[in-house]
């Protein structure tokens, strides 16, 4: 097997590329480093620079390197700017994704790996999603999101590809600092940002119907998304064509806003800084925890790391990038 990563130089698709490779599979990054850094690909793994709207040039790539199979993680993914530019979106990650498919279909790639996300549950009242929770989303990002897995089934029925379709839930930590995310978008490095600026962490809202009324989340270590990569790569090799899985990738434990701040506070050795509460944000649900039952049913796969191992990894890596 020969995967083709896209995205493959940025925060998830670096730790998958690692997995990959490490796991003995034959590996190639398509990346526009609109986001990755080339520095992100390890030695010895090629690079090519390009767009998934360049059907050319991923023909090019997929041929150039006998590509048998993709990781499609390439996509523009921040809700808000969705909202913003919601054209942007739907070109981007659903366009990009129908040319990823008509390339692979003319070339004869039959398995696919997609990156997709709890954002295509919007807000659940459940205690648990589970993969049959009715898909809801609240945002452009969120639906291109399900319409790319509804274009993956089209195709795997019509084309016989191999496919699974794998929901982020909230993405934390790095396996080396080198590898962390960048961005502050997320409660850990919003919390980061705050403590290098000496001022207290906030919390959006301490009034949901939640044990200490703030949001529940259900946060997963990066190493463990892209071990849950790995897992499902290797399923699709001996599945049979026309297979198309829909699987979350959480722990299905969910921890609040405030413990989650109260354990930074204490891995960064900043317990000074107490949090201050705040007025909720819009579209915020009071829980979202996976069920992580099918996806150990389908490929054997749990998680394996825990809170801390998330937050201290990932203060490493901001120390990296920010010293």
């Amino acid at each position: 097997m020969s995967w083709l990563v896209t995205g493959g130089a940025g925060y998830i698709g670096a730790h998958v590329v690692r997995a990959l490779a490490e796991g003995g599979q034959s590996v190639v990054v398509y990346d526009d480093l609109s986001t990755g850094a080339a520095e992100r690909v390890p030695e010895g793994v090629p690079l090519v620079v390009g767009s998934v709207l360049d059907a050319e040039r991923l023909g090019q790539a997929v041929r150039d390197h006998a590509v048998t199979g993709v990781v499609h993680i390439a996509a523009k993914k921040q809700v808000g700017e969705s909202v913003e530019q919601p054209l942007h979106y739907y070109r981007e990650n659903v366009t990009g994704l129908q040319t990823l498919l008509e390339v692979m279909a003319a070339n004869g790639v039959d398995r696919i790996v997609f990156s997709s996300s709890a954002a295509v549950y919007g807000m659940p009242d459940v205690d648990l999603v589970t993969e049959d929770t009715p898909c809801l989303p609240m945002s452009p990002y969120g639906e291109t999101k399900l319409v790319g897995e509804w274009l993956i089934k089209a195709a795997a029925a019509a084309h016989g590809l191999r496919a699974a379709s794998l929901r982020y839930f909230n993405v934390a930590g790095a396996a080396s600092p080198e590898l962390a995310d960048t961005g502050v978008f997320n409660l850990i490095p919003m919390v980061f940002e705050r403590l290098e600026a000496d001022e207290a962490p906030r919390i959006f809202g301490d009034d949901y119907a939640t044990p200490d009324g703030t949001c529940v989340r259900d946060y997963i270590h990066v190493e463990d998304i892209a071990s849950a990569h790995l897992a499902a790569a290797r399923r699709l090799e001996d599945a049979p064509a026309g297979t198309a899985l829909s699987l979350n990738i959480g722990r299905g434990e969910g921890s609040s806003v405030r413990e989650m701040v109260d354990r930074i506070l204490k891995v960064t050795g900043r317990e000074d800084l107490a949090p201050t509460v705040v007025e909720r944000r819009a579209g915020d649900p009071a829980r979202v925890v996976a069920a992580a039952d099918r996806i150990h049913q389908e490929l054997g796969w749990s998680a394996r790391y825990d809170l801390d191992a998330m937050i201290e990894s990932a203060w490493a890596g901001w120390r990296h990038w920010h010293r």
